[in-house]
């Protein structure tokens, strides 16, 4: 029985469709055998970067109840196979999204990993996709409006049954005024999975004649090297992610707190104290949401 895999976001921009096609390439090439379904079935682009642009039979015909998953698996590139979503906007409006999770279980026994390409957001497709899987991956970039939105992701899948297991950080540049991924383990209190460089060659992959996933045209890329780790730490090999320690957690939290109440006029931790900052953040979703943090394979550097 396989596992599937949600890759989420807050806001769409963050690479989540470019990671999940280079991490499904980089399981596949370690001999497993992988479906990637694009689960974004009103704003599907899975398919124009594994340089797919023409399947009769989609997700959309799955959904409708017209079709079986099974004939909606197409071979891609870099040993995976492909369920694509569909481009006819009459077949979205009738599409019903809660029938996902049925439709991938039916499938599951064939397979080693399932990755779904989940909508960025919160809404009801986003909904469908997170509950479809077994674990889900949030992918942020390293900056505070970029990790308030996949907080809410986390929380509505929290809410929703999944299990949220970890946190893979893209466009990291390390310059200044970047989140720094301590911080970001502390806010989310999950592990890092990846921390995963800007790199020029990422888009370059959407400027060649024939578009297709950086892992199969530049594959020592420094993009490509930090999504191979990722793929590692899911199939099971220990691997140690170098993060710096001590970050401005501070700083963070206060701008943080302040995308979901107004900003304080002076700094939050002098006016209740730091404890009551993630307090507060916890109000704010009426809910608590922060569990115990999971710092397994994480080295900390100076």
């Amino acid at each position: 029985m396989g596992t599937v895999y949600a890759l989420a976001s807050g806001k769409g921009g963050v690479g989540k469709t470019t990671i999940t096609a280079n991490l499904g390439i980089s399981l596949a090439q370690r001999g497993k055998k992988v479906l990637l379904v694009d689960a974004d079935i009103a704003m599907a682009n899975l398919s124009l970067l594994l340089g797919m642009h023409s399947s009769p039979i989609t997700l959309h015909d799955v959904l409708l109840g017209e079709s079986s998953l099974q004939d909606a698996i197409y071979d891609g590139p870099g040993g995976i196979f492909f369920v694509p979503s569909g481009l006819s906007f009459e077949s979205y409006r009738r599409v019903d999204s809660a029938r996902l999770a049925g439709v991938i279980a039916s499938v599951k026994d064939q397979f080693d990993y399932i990755l779904l390409d989940a909508p960025a957001g919160i809404e009801t497709n986003v909904m469908s996709a997170l509950s479809a899987s077994d674990n889900v991956l949030l992918i942020t970039m390293p900056v505070s409006p970029s990790i308030a939105d996949v907080l809410k992701t986390k929380i509505v899948a929290e809410r929703l049954g999944a299990k949220p297991i970890g946190i893979i950080v893209n466009f990291v540049r390390n310059e200044k005024g970047e989140v720094l991924p301590e911080d970001i383990m502390k806010m989310l209190e999950l592990p890092i999975y990846g921390l995963v460089p800007y790199d020029n060659d990422i888009r370059k992959s959407f400027m060649r004649e024939k578009i297709m996933p950086t892992i199969l045209f530049k594959p020592n890329s420094k993009a490509v090297a930090a999504i191979n780790i990722i793929a590692e730490k899911l199939t099971g090999v220990q691997t140690t992610i170098k993060i710096k320690k001590k970050g401005p957690i501070t700083r963070f939290l206060n701008k943080l707190f302040s995308i979901f109440k107004r900003k304080p006029k002076q700094p939050l931790e002098e006016k209740i104290g730091k404890k009551r900052v993630k307090e507060k953040i916890e109000e704010s979703f009426d809910e608590e949401v922060l569990p115990e943090i999971n710092e397994d394979n994480i080295e900390m550097e100076e």
